[in-house]
């Protein structure tokens, strides 16, 4: 397959190019690890970028960037070495001679400590940037921090790419940004760009961005940072599928969500105080509930596990992807499904869903996130249960997102089934997940409607 850069692809490309340290901010699904290694490679003919550090999520670390430098020929030619595993894996992997080496964030501070001083990577690409807003010049992660002591005296060219930049807000921006001008565009530290960009919240320690602010952070940023929209798609085709309580869990369901509020309304604006029993009544509207600190569960209810089985037998033999959130989710999940599979830290495993030799795929959203290409193996996702993490669910969606499946040439719709139990805390989390307010504001609103 021959590399054709689209439009927008064009635009970041240039920009790549033209930018020694950039940030691509370019929609989940759009190819930006084709695009980034593209550039890269076209740069090796005038200058030494190799070689080059990408850090990323484990799963795309292991699989989704050695995978697209086989996919496409004119970067075939190019060594890739994964540093995961053991120490001991992790350091024949970082002995191999690599034009570029892959790890995932959480191997930093091994890595920091494994090279010393003699730091060899001449490029480093964040995927998913996001991974590094935590830095502070004093306190932050740990991480962060280990990259940063390279950062500006090791690093000739420096990548940040992501499709979210700022999931919370402009100020997770700082610490990305520092990593490519050192504080030159928003403050030389943490304390001073949050001083001149934002008040204190109610509370006394948030950060509340002024009216201003968005606008006059973007402007100080256009010229490192390049936002780029894709693809033209459609929207993906939404159905919940709603399901009713049997009588029996309803009485659970409805003694654990009584106590849920009178918390709530007992504290007054402090909602997340009832996240404990949020999660039970979550766990219930699924059909099943953890009962001790050990992990140990009870099943109380199948009726999603009809309604996921209605779902799969409609998709007639298409692929299913169906995202979960607890482990005795997967556990029912896979004892009803016999024939699905889990996806896992084997890269074969995402392969294979690719190659459409796997019907069913289990997730769950906090794994099957950032640079994940599921589009190959089907545009069906049904989530047996919903959670609160707004970012969580769209990533998940975007792994066979309508831009993935136009990225990867296929004409056809992507169809999402949330699974719903009514008149729970399922229809809360909905509302979240589309109006994007808090969660303690959809709780307080949830509140004041039960006691007018």
């Amino acid at each position: 397959m021959t590399f054709k850069p689209h439009d927008y692809q064009e635009e970041a490309l240039a920009h790549l190019y033209k930018e020694r340290r950039a940030a691509l901010w370019m929609p989940m699904g759009g190819g930006k690890t084709v695009t980034t290694l593209t550039a890269l490679e076209a740069l090796s003919v005038v200058e030494d970028v190799y070689p080059a550090l990408v850090l990323a999520p484990l799963r795309v670390a292991r699989s989704t960037w050695p995978d697209e430098v086989q996919k496409w020929p004119h970067l075939s030619h190019l060594r890739v070495s994964v540093i995961t595993g053991t120490p001991k894996q992790r350091q024949a992997a970082l002995d191999t001679p690599a034009d570029i080496y892959t790890t995932n964030y959480d191997n930093l501070v091994w890595l920091r400590k494994a090279v010393g001083d003699a730091w060899p990577f001449k490029t480093v690409i964040a995927d998913e940037f996001t991974r590094l807003k935590s830095f502070r010049l004093r306190q932050g992660g740990s991480r962060a921090r280990a990259l940063g002591e390279v950062a500006h005296t090791h690093v000739d060219r420096f990548i940040g790419l992501t499709g979210t930049p700022a999931p919370n807000g402009v100020k997770d921006l700082w610490g990305q940004i520092w990593f490519l001008d050192k504080g030159e565009r928003l403050g030389q530290s943490f304390s001073a760009f949050a001083m001149r960009w934002f008040r204190k919240g109610y509370d006394g320690y948030s950060l509340v961005p002024y009216d201003h602010t968005q606008a006059e952070v973007e402007e100080r940023l256009k010229d490192i940072c390049l936002t780029v929209r894709g693809l033209p798609v459609d929207e993906p085709i939404t159905n919940p599928i709603y399901i009713d309580l049997p009588p029996d869990a309803r009485d659970i369901y409805t003694d654990m969500e009584t106590e849920m509020f009178a918390q709530i309304g007992e504290e007054g604006v402090e909602a997340v105080n009832a996240a404990v029993r949020t999660q039970k009544c979550l766990q219930l509207a699924n059909g099943a509930m953890y009962v001790d600190d050990e992990g140990n569960w009870e099943p109380v209810h199948a009726a999603k596990l009809d309604a996921l089985e209605s779902i799969i037998e409609e998709a007639n033999g298409a692929p299913v992807l169906v995202a979960y959130n607890f482990k005795h989710d997967l556990a029912r999940l896979r004892d009803r499904f016999r024939n699905g599979r889990v996806l896992d830290a084997d890269p074969d495993t995402i392969r294979q869903w690719n190659a459409g030799q796997i019907p069913i795929l289990f997730a769950h959203p906090a794994s099957a996130g950032h640079g994940l290409n599921l589009a190959d193996g089907g545009n069906i996702l049904a989530f047996y249960g919903v959670n609160w993490n707004l970012e969580e669910h769209m990533q998940i969606i975007e792994r066979i997102g309508p831009m993935r499946q136009k990225q990867a040439g296929y004409d056809r719709p992507v169809f999402i089934y949330p699974i719903l139990a009514r008149n729970t805390v399922d229809n809360l989390v909905m509302y979240r997940l589309t109006s994007k307010k808090s969660v303690q504001e959809v709780l307080l609103e949830a509140l004041k409607r039960r006691t007018k």
